[in-house]
């Protein structure tokens, strides 16, 4: 075991599988002294029909327009990289697991421009379980208001996912600990609710489902558009608006989603309840549908759904 997560055997990094150990950077890279690293978290489930990982292709959407942003030229084909993050599954005799592609400023520049550092490309993975505690998909979690805010728009890029942007996001997750809770919610610069530390967020309200709109102060997740739809196909009325802090205390229900937290429920706020304190009907029957289809026991209409050996044997022109 390596901190919280038993490590895997092989490590994909620019066209070839190295051994776990040997993925490593210099300390003088641009991704160790800057955080210039762009990357993305996806979750492969176990399913009838073997492996298969949730929303691959969104995910490397996203890793790329991340690496638009940032002006940093991928080395590799989307193609590749989608064949690079099966195959790492299939290498490493895993099932249920989490993958991680990643795109780093390697080695070479000292300073902020970074034309002299080599572009270094990784996807690890590994067996990694219910990431906000065993039982919080069925009980949910108690969370806290950070009190450290996430950024103005036009400071940093919040639709971008880079290592250095969750500096902002391990000081919330460290106080919530701190003081007691399993996880924090943000409020942006104006006071109105963001996200958790690396979270969307949802509330129920009369039966209506209530999200933050987008304003540029957070990350648009994968996982969030995925409750959207799901919401559609449920006929749960939804709405985007802008949340004031007290709507978390007045919330019917609330929860968190993310490729690592899934779809978890929220039973308490600052120390107040969330409705009853329980699971609510909505968040169960969104919970509920999203787990039976990632784990391949529900149609899935959308197409979210990459088996790893499918991927793996595709062409990487």
């Amino acid at each position: 075991m390596s901190g919280q997560f038993a490590e895997s055997s092989w490590v994909w990094k620019d066209g070839t599988f190295i051994p776990w150990a040997d993925a490593q950077v210099h300390v003088l890279s641009l991704a160790v002294q800057f955080g210039s690293s762009i990357f993305e978290g996806m979750r492969c489930y176990a399913t009838p029909a073997g492996p298969a990982i949730f929303r691959l292709d969104a995910h490397l959407r996203r890793l790329y327009d991340s690496c638009r942003v940032y002006r940093i030229d991928v080395p590799v084909t989307r193609t590749e990289f989608e064949r690079a993050c099966c195959e790492t599954v299939v290498r490493n005799g895993l099932e249920d697991c989490y993958v991680r592609p990643m795109v780093l400023r390697g080695y070479g520049a000292a300073g902020m421009l970074p034309d002299a550092s080599p572009i270094e490309v990784y996807v690890p993975a590994w067996q990694w379980g219910t990431y906000l505690g065993p039982e919080a998909l069925t009980r949910g979690v108690d969370v806290c208001t950070a009190t450290w805010h996430r950024p103005r728009p036009n400071t940093f890029p919040a639709m971008a996912k880079s290592a250095g942007h969750y500096n902002n996001a391990q000081l919330m997750k460290m106080e919530a600990a701190a003081n007691g809770y399993v996880e924090a919610v943000a409020l942006g610069p104006e006071g109105l609710v963001s996200e958790g530390s690396g979270q969307n967020i949802f509330l129920v309200r009369d039966g209506t489902l209530v999200t933050p709109a987008p304003d540029g102060t957070w990350l648009h997740g994968i996982t969030r558009d995925a409750v959207l739809r799901i919401a559609t196909d449920l006929d749960v009325p939804v709405r985007e608006e802008g949340v004031p802090r007290e709507s978390l205390y007045m919330a019917d229900e609330a929860f968190l989603c993310g490729t690592a937290s899934e779809v978890t429920p929220i039973r308490s706020v600052d120390r107040i309840p969330v409705g009853s304190g329980e699971v609510g009907p909505v968040t169960r029957r969104i919970q509920e549908r999203f787990l039976a289809t990632v784990r391949g026991e529900y149609e899935d209409r959308h197409g979210w759904l990459t088996p790893v050996a499918v991927g793996a044997g595709r062409s990487g022109a």
